[in-house]
């Protein structure tokens, strides 16, 4: 009989699926809530500068391809590694899921500091080609100059944070986040308003949050608290340890460096046919559609380590009462999200912009672009589970068709077929939706079908 382990004190092979994940998704939907608040209260403090604020929120919102990729990254090792690691712990085998963790520490940190080379050489030309105009190119290298500096801290924190999650540490997890959230919130308003450095502040308290972060997560993780640690023998790289997780990790990570693509291509094709007041609602549609889609995340990374640890001990019963609690939620949450989009969007508008014009164009962009989302939970849950079965090969599929096969050039098909080019821009982004979560439904179910048989007995 296969033994199962306690991970933070839950049982992921032997408590309750309901409790269970509820018990492991709050504090990570709790911990992409406050992510969310991270990543936005740059945005809502600098919409507000006076005299320079739309402006310079249009700047810093071309900033976001280039913090989107570096953060795909991230996702590349962490959302790789931190499956198998799961799914080792699943079988025993601390010893391999500690060789994981190991080897992608050491690839998150080369990979922090080419990307700090690049964006310190060629950031300027990259923000330009971005969507930048003359307009607000000061205020996006302005910025992008001081972020760049923090590359490493951002890839530790992000990229590690998910090794924490997925011992079912999900309290610690969600403190990771808080802390360095809570310290951006404080040092914002310090920097930009009471020191006078605007947008150069943000950053600076952006990447001063995140170094705290980081100094956390060391901690945590080569601590005794942890059940698995980093070690030093374990960071020399091995390619029969990473390889596989990198393979694993080409899913999200498309999913996010494409998400950095797609905002340069909604830019450049906004910039074309509606200017900088368009980009500038562009910028704030994101941030809308984050609010979105990191709840959905966090529940997400809740049920991953149910799924992988009971797929690797052969609980198959468990990994289908997972998904179904987790598609039903997601269900829910992403209907909630496109009631309040159609009906009250000024909630939202009204937090990065007092200014008229900005927020009466956005206020219709707005039921166009988030038109689909209210489907968008069965795309989530099922192309997560894919990854969290360690089916790579279909994950990387469906990141793929979604945004690069279908959105990316429907943003450059759909203004030559409507008149409205600015309303075609928007109007990509639910078309390439349902289509996406017919075909990911339509996968998935086979996939569900193909299941092994039980191994044994549930408790």
């Amino acid at each position: 009989m296969h033994k199962t382990e306690a991970a933070g004190g839950a049982d992921l092979g032997r408590d309750k699926i309901g409790p269970l994940l509820f018990k492991l998704a709050m504090p990570a939907i709790v911990a992409q809530i406050v992510n969310l608040l991270y990543n936005m209260v740059d945005r809502m403090y600098i919409g507000h500068i006076a005299e320079v604020g739309p402006e310079a929120l249009t700047g810093v919102g071309v900033c976001m391809p280039v913090i989107m990729a570096a953060s795909a990254f991230a996702a590349l090792v962490s959302m790789g590694g931190a499956p198998r690691a799961s799914i080792m712990m699943g079988r025993g085998d601390k010893e391999q899921a500690e060789n994981i963790l190991g080897n992608c520490t050491a690839l998150l940190a080369g990979v922090a500091v080419l990307l700090t080379l690049v964006v310190s050489v060629w950031g300027r030309d990259i923000l330009l080609a971005f969507g930048a105009s003359e307009n607000t190119i000061p205020y996006a290298w302005q910025y992008m100059q001081i972020y760049a500096l923090g590359t490493l801290f951002v890839q530790l924190a992000l990229g590690l944070n998910a090794f924490i999650n997925a011992q079912g540490f999900a309290r610690v997890g969600m403190m990771t986040v808080v802390i360095g959230a809570v310290c951006n919130i404080v040092l914002d308003p310090i920097f930009i308003f009471a020191f006078g450095m605007g947008v150069r502040g943000a950053a600076l308290a952006t990447i001063l949050s995140q170094a705290v972060s980081c100094v956390w997560i060391l901690r945590f993780l080569t601590s005794e608290k942890s059940k698995l640690r980093i070690r030093r023998g374990n960071l020399p790289l091995r390619r029969k340890v990473f390889l596989p997780c990198l393979a694993l990790g080409l899913a999200p990570f498309i999913m996010q460096f494409t998400e950095s693509v797609l905002f340069v291509c909604f830019n450049t094709s906004l910039l074309r046919y509606g200017g900088d007041i368009a980009v500038g609602a562009m910028t704030i549609l994101s941030s809308v559609m984050q609010f979105s889609m990191l709840p959905l995340q966090g529940l997400t990374q809740g049920a991953q380590p149910i799924v992988s640890f009971n797929f690797g001990a052969g609980n198959i019963g468990r990994v289908k009462q997972t998904f179904w609690l987790l598609l039903k939620c997601s269900m829910v949450y992403s209907g909630a999200m496109w009631l309040l989009c159609m009906l009250t969007p000024q909630l939202f508008i009204g937090i990065f912009t007092a200014n008229a014009e900005l927020a009466a164009f956005t206020r219709w962009a707005i039921r166009i672009y988030m038109a689909a989302s209210v489907i968008f939970g069965i795309q989530i849950a099922c192309q997560q589970t894919f990854i969290a079965l360690g089916n790579s090969r279909t994950s990387a599929f469906l990141a793929l068709l979604r945004k690069v096969i279908l959105l990316i050039p429907l943003i450059f098909i759909l203004p030559q077929l409507i008149s409205d080019k600015v309303l075609a821009v928007f109007l990509a982004e639910p078309v390439a939706d349902v289509i996406a979560v017919s075909v990911t439904a339509t996968l998935f179910a086979r996939e569900y079908r193909r299941l092994p048989p039980e191994k044994r007995a549930e408790k």
